[in-house]
């Protein structure tokens, strides 16, 4: 991993931040967005304290367009090829579909769909560089399951989940491999909000996702893993649409 770039998005905490720490720790340097400078400074020194790679951060919301704009900008202008993209950052909401405003449909479909739509289009020539390049997309188990009062969060996903699915196709001739991965309840802030029914100690921890991220960035053969589907150990097993 030593001399590879990889941009992590929703860096500042939970899953982002334990897939920004593991890169770090085996040389990868690291361009860090998410909404909070704060929270990304709190992870740039975690990552210094490992005497990793000081990363890059660029702050923005991905929310807004022209934010994920000015961050392809900023990349464009600061590295001449990606190796990796990690399109974490995500939102939920719940409530039932006939209570969900359209404003909180359009946050979730913006954030958990069009902002990996836009940075993986607009930071393609510099994926195309390296001999061998990454996408992981995280969704979830919503992608696969339905959920009451996940409707939106759900559609989301689905929506993450069918472009991964058509983008590997697309570009299965290039040295670009896009992977997915869908994990169950991850001990993170957004899952304490949306799931205070599952104890805490039967949460998957963030360093187990980023260990799989891991993997599917080092791992080399003709074995292919396109997806990954994670639950928990206290969930059932093979859950299915």
């Amino acid at each position: 991993m030593k001399n590879k770039t990889a941009l992590v998005t929703g860096a500042s905490r939970g899953i982002g931040r334990a897939v920004a720490v593991l890169l770090a720790k085996n040389k990868t340097r690291l361009i860090l967005t998410a909404r909070s400078q704060e929270n990304l400074s709190r992870t740039s020194r975690i990552i210094e304290e490992h005497n990793a790679p000081t990363p890059v951060i660029i702050p923005a919301d991905l929310s807004e367009p022209e934010q994920i704009e000015k961050l392809t900008c900023d990349i464009h202008n600061q590295f001449d090829s990606l190796d990796i993209l990690v399109n974490n950052a995500g939102v939920t909401y719940s409530a039932r579909l006939d209570e969900t405003p359209t404003e909180k449909w359009d946050l979730l479909m913006n954030v958990n769909a069009r902002a990996p739509f836009i940075l993986i289009r607009q930071l393609l020539d510099l994926l195309e560089k390296p001999e061998q390049a990454h996408i992981i997309n995280i969704a979830s188990v919503v992608a696969i399951k339905g959920y009451p009062e996940q409707s939106a969060y759900s559609a989301s996903k689905h929506a993450l989940r069918g472009m991964t699915i058509a983008l590997s196709e697309e570009l299965r001739d290039t040295g670009i491999n896009v992977r997915l991965l869908c994990p169950g309840g991850v001990d993170t802030d957004m899952v304490e909000t949306t799931r205070p029914d599952i104890d805490k100690k039967d949460l998957i921890k963030p360093d187990e996702i980023a260990e799989l991220v891991l993997y599917l960035v080092t791992h080399k053969g003709n074995a292919v893993i396109d997806e990954l589907r994670i639950r928990r150990k206290a969930s059932s097993p093979w859950y299915s649409s």
